[in-house]
């Protein structure tokens, strides 16, 4: 059973940036796409974008592209959000998951939820 961990987020100002990793463990990926997610205060967890451990399958939520960028160490077994031109609507806890590729990768089909990390974006 794959096991992800998310890094410590932080308080960063608006327009800053901030990288989160989240490391994995417990299994091989090559079958998973791994997913982030954002929850904000008192909202539901929206997605963030997903992508492939082996390939070059990338997709990002209209809110981040531009902005966000998902990348991944294989080396580390590690999967990166850089966050640029962070906004206040962007604070809130940020999750990564995994999702067998052949499901549909609605966020129902994620498991091995990390515990979240918190982020926040000073105005």
């Amino acid at each position: 059973q794959v096991q992800l961990v998310e890094s410590v987020g932080g308080l960063v100002q608006t327009g800053g940036s901030l990288r989160l990793s989240c490391a994995a463990s417990g299994g091989t990926l090559n079958d998973f796409y791994i997913g982030w997610f954002h929850e904000a205060p008192g909202l539901e967890r929206e997605f963030v974008g997903r992508t492939r451990w082996i390939g070059n399958s990338t997709v990002y939520a209209d809110s981040v592209r531009g902005r966000f960028t998902i990348s991944r160490d294989h080396a580390k077994n590690s999967i990166y959000l850089q966050m640029r031109r962070l906004k206040p609507e962007d604070t809130g806890v940020y999750y990564c998951a995994a999702c067998w590729i052949l499901s549909v990768c609605a966020q129902v089909d994620f498991h091995s939820w990390g515990q979240g990390t918190q982020v926040t974006v000073s105005s």
